[in-house]
């Protein structure tokens, strides 16, 4: 996995090292509640893009998950909602029936709004599976919720180490870093989203948005 990391491309390892200054501890804690002042009822965020489906049996091979993302990264893909939805279904198995249950009473307290239950669930899962980079990204999406922007920015860096490609991780390091002011470093995270995934209406928009704010209008 590491090594598929290294051959990712070079924006991966800039935006690794652009958030690794401003990781655990660099940030106050707010309420354990969303962004909208109340508990998250589902979890289609840029965090977590997927709601909590019950993991399936088999776990696909990587060279059809590279199928599937290539498929993604077509701009004039009509199905890409479903393909979205099948990575990151195959993203969910972690190869052990155990853990994938840890994920899935994980992602049901969150949508409750039970984030000390769901951060529980998660850190058992990633202590016991280190290398299931969808642990990482599940208890960044509940540290994002509670407040701990530091621990999720942390948790989405071992996310990506584990599974560069993950356009969830990647999209919410650019929409946390934008959110806390680190407007250059959110364009290039949410570039890199754009790379692998070019379909999300709300990553678009950012772009087009933080570009004008970076890099000035274009003649």
């Amino acid at each position: 996995m590491i090594a598929r990391a290294t051959r990712h491309n070079k924006v991966f390892a800039a935006l690794v090292a652009a958030s690794a200054g401003i990781a655990v501890g660099s940030f106050p804690c707010v309420a354990q509640q969303g962004p909208d002042g109340a508990a998250p009822s589902d979890l289609q965020t840029p965090l977590e893009m997927q709601r909590p489906v019950e993991p399936e049996p088999d776990i696909a091979a990587p060279a059809e998950i590279d199928h599937l993302l290539a498929e993604l990264a077509r701009p004039d893909q009509p199905g890409w909602e479903q393909i979205e939805q099948s990575i990151l279904r195959e993203w969910s198995h972690s190869g052990s029936a155990s853990m994938d249950l840890l994920l899935l009473r994980g992602r049901k307290a969150m949508a409750e709004g039970d984030l000390d239950a769901a951060i529980e669930h998660f850190t058992a899962l990633t202590d016991h599976a280190p290398d299931f980079a969808e642990g990482w990204n599940a208890r960044a999406t509940a540290y994002f919720y509670a407040g701990y922007y530091g621990l999720s920015i942390s948790d989405i860096q071992h996310a990506l180490m584990l599974n560069p490609r993950h356009f969830g991780a990647l999209s919410g390091l650019g929409f946390m870093l934008d959110t806390l002011g680190y407007e250059s470093e959110a364009l290039e995270a949410l570039r890199a989203v754009e790379a692998i995934h070019p379909h999300r209406p709300e990553v678009i928009d950012a772009i087009e948005r933080l570009e004008k704010t970076v890099e000035g209008e274009r003649l």
